[in-house]
């Protein structure tokens, strides 16, 4: 079970007086019941099931009657960072006397953690007391309504309060997952011994629904923001890193459930959490493109394009690792992690650049399961064959192992991976990952002719310096540039790049445009007519050098017929 931080004013929770609290509309029962759970172990209060019950809906009912109160607007505790050490008491003290509500949504939403900590905890758990028997009522099992609270917080929006969010959506994906019917088939398995109660699954889907868009949300905005903050070329990380760090214990607590995981997956989760993985090069840490021809391995470092720390990397990495044990068995996910590349993108820049062993480890364990995933295992008959498929021009291409493979090897996968296995692992899993990864990106790579390695290195938009990106290669293969349709579809992809972030691949796409309007018959004019010199002659005047030599030399070689010639 995932853990939560400490609430910034959790020392003042003993001080709190609920007979002043009227706006709270506690009655006499409820109040007592507070204060008896204040007095007591917390294995007490849950020893009875009825009592359980009545404590968990008295604390979703503070948060109810506390944002109702506080009209929704923010407050002094919401301005509390949870990423701050707690505050000391009499500090604490003063918010409960200036912002009391805040300090109670505080109360309220750790108390409900503790709660179902302890009724997950299959050590200190009674038989007749659960998630289940507490958050589920009558004979059918449905959802307490009271959950709604929880939506409440989450959905403040700007106003929000980081430490209630993130412990609101915990709390929440807690209580739901418990519905799901693998979860619950897991927790049949492991105790077969005690019935389990009956629970709703159908009751739970509008918040599931719910709480998921949410998660996304929140992915999506950190993501947009981290990105107009480094285009801009400015601009602190931490906010962006706080959004992530909201939803990470829910999210994990989702990729637990296959319902779940689907679930993200048609919200477009797949897409976000690549996003916030895939690794940016400083224009200054990679060497210059003589030596990655001659074969060295070029000296990388990188860093978060969306702000998160190493920690966060690591569980985001696992969150998406996760996703990949849905390939087999949806046409969806695999299309979703086909799209643009973006998660062997993401795990590709892992393995090569991570700074943790744990994350290495999940990454490759992601790969393998990318590597290795069937198309014709589900046996869903109603899965169309426009499902199965990607659009490539007028044809059509089948999204299983061997496309995620060509997909790696664009990336640049094989050289990370042969990097890898030269290093020494203690970790057998590791060790086994890494030779059977390896084995099948040999195979693959060299059923693949040199062209369909630059293809697919071109629609990835992962551009390396190799024996692709030279004159021989151009000679030799500028007629395949028409396409299978005669649109240049290729040509206008790398056109497309030459205003790509990653300045190593903008210079590559323009010294590629080059050569083919130098080797291609009437290439020139080609380039001009798809607007290439348009979007090229700008970066003539770029702060990287390199990616202005490579500017310049291209729009020569457009504008020139014997370029050859030109000293």
């Amino acid at each position: 079970m995932e853990s939560i931080p400490v609430s910034p004013v959790s020392a003042a929770f003993p001080h709190i007086q609920w007979d002043p609290l009227g706006s709270l509309r506690l009655t006499g029962q409820e109040t007592s019941l507070l204060r008896m759970a204040e007095t007591n172990p917390m294995e007490y209060t849950l020893a009875d099931s009825r009592d359980a019950s009545m404590y968990a809906r008295v604390l979703l009912k503070l948060l109810s009657e506390a944002i109702l109160a506080s009209g929704g607007s923010g407050n002094e505790v919401a301005r509390l960072s949870s990423s701050d050490a707690p505050l000391v008491e009499d500090e604490a003290i003063e918010i409960l006397d200036r912002d009391p509500l805040g300090v109670v949504t505080h109360y309220a939403v750790t108390k409900l953690y503790e709660i179902l900590a302890k009724l997950n905890d299959p050590s200190s758990s009674s038989s007749n007391v659960s998630i289940a028997s507490v958050f589920y009522t009558g004979k059918e099992g449905i959802l307490v309504d009271h959950w709604k609270s929880l939506l409440r917080i989450l959905n403040k929006g700007g106003k929000g309060d980081s430490f209630a969010q993130t412990a609101a959506a915990t709390c929440l994906s807690i209580i739901l997952v418990v519905a799901c019917p693998s979860q619950r088939s897991k927790a049949s398995s492991n105790n077969s011994q005690h019935p389990q109660r009956v629970v709703s699954y159908s009751s739970t889907l509008e918040p599931l629904e719910a709480l998921t868009a949410w998660i996304v949300s929140q992915l999506k905005n950190s993501y947009s923001s981290s990105s107009s903050s480094s285009s801009s070329g400015g601009g602190s990380t931490s906010n962006d890193s706080t959004s992530v760090s909201l939803v990470i214990p829910a999210l994990i607590t989702l990729m637990g459930c296959t319902e779940t995981r689907v679930l993200f997956a048609s919200c477009g989760g797949v897409k976000y959490l690549s996003r916030h993985l895939r690794l940016k090069k400083s224009p200054s840490s990679v060497n210059s493109s003589s030596s990655v021809v001659s074969g060295n391995a070029p000296v990388v470092s990188a860093k978060k394009s969306g702000g998160a720390s190493v920690q966060q990397m690591y569980e985001l990495a696992f969150c998406l690792w996760t996703m990949t044990y849905e390939l087999n068995d949806s046409a969806d996910i695999r299309a979703d992690f086909a799209r643009d590349g973006a998660g062997v993108h993401a795990f590709s820049d892992l393995i090569s650049v991570a700074p943790r062993e744990k994350i290495i480890r999940v990454a490759l364990s992601a790969l393998r399961n990318l590597a290795t995933c069937s198309v014709d295992s589900y046996g869903d008959e109603s899965v169309t064959e426009d499902e199965e498929m990607k659009d490539e021009g007028s044809k059509k291409k089948k999204i299983d192992a061997t496309y995620f493979l060509n997909e790696m090897i664009a990336c640049g996968c094989l050289k990370s991976v042969q990097n890898l296995k030269e290093r020494q692992w203690k970790d057998p899993d590791i060790i086994d990952d890494i030779t059977k990864l390896y084995s099948l990106l040999v195979e693959n790579y060299h059923e693949m002719t040199r062209w369909e390695v630059y293809k697919s290195e071109v629609e990835m938009g992962n551009l390396q310096w190799g024996s692709t990106h030279t004159e021989p290669f151009f000679k030799e293969n500028a007629k395949s540039f028409e396409g299978p349709d005669g649109d240049f579809s290729l040509v206008k992809i790398l056109i497309a790049l030459v205003t790509n972030q990653d300045e190593d691949v903008a210079a590559i796409a323009c010294h590629d445009i080059g050569e083919f309007a130098r080797h291609y018959p009437n290439g020139r004019q080609i380039a001009k007519r798809l607007g290439a010199k348009d979007l090229v002659m700008p970066l003539i005047e770029h702060d990287n050098v390199e990616l202005q030599r490579h500017a310049l030399q291209c729009v020569s070689k457009i504008m020139v017929q014997n370029w050859e010639y030109v000293n």
